[in-house]
């Protein structure tokens, strides 16, 4: 399922507060981003009509029905094979190399690839 950036910013609610009222992501998008109503119960529909979202009365409640985990899955798959020759170690390559990563994170990603060694 491929989520535009605009979709990203309303599942990011649900994942992050739980089943919200459309008006209530409105609310919040609006404080963040500077959506209006309209906007947002545009985008609202159309994660619906992906299957992202379900509604459901009373109140136009909003329910994720995708993780956030298997979005980024599903996002990290199509940028290794879009832009690392489906090489995802061309992509860990290219963090270590143009990153800017912090000792901390370097140190998680060395345990990480160390965890999945054993």
């Amino acid at each position: 399922m491929k989520l535009f950036d605009s979709e990203l910013k309303v599942m990011d609610v649900l994942w992050r507060t739980g089943d919200q009222t459309a008006k209530e992501i409105a609310r919040l998008l609006r404080m963040s981003v500077g959506w209006n109503v309209n906007t947002t119960y545009t985008v609202i529909k159309k994660c619906v009509a992906k299957g992202a979202v379900q509604r459901s009365e009373p109140n136009f409640l909003c329910h994720a029905l995708v993780s956030k985990e298997d979005i980024q899955a599903e996002e990290t798959s199509a940028l290794i094979g879009k832009l690392f020759d489906g090489a995802p170690d061309l992509l860990f390559a290219s963090l270590l190399n143009h990153g800017n990563l912090s000792a901390e994170q370097i140190a998680r990603l060395r345990a990480l690839v160390e965890e999945m060694d054993s």
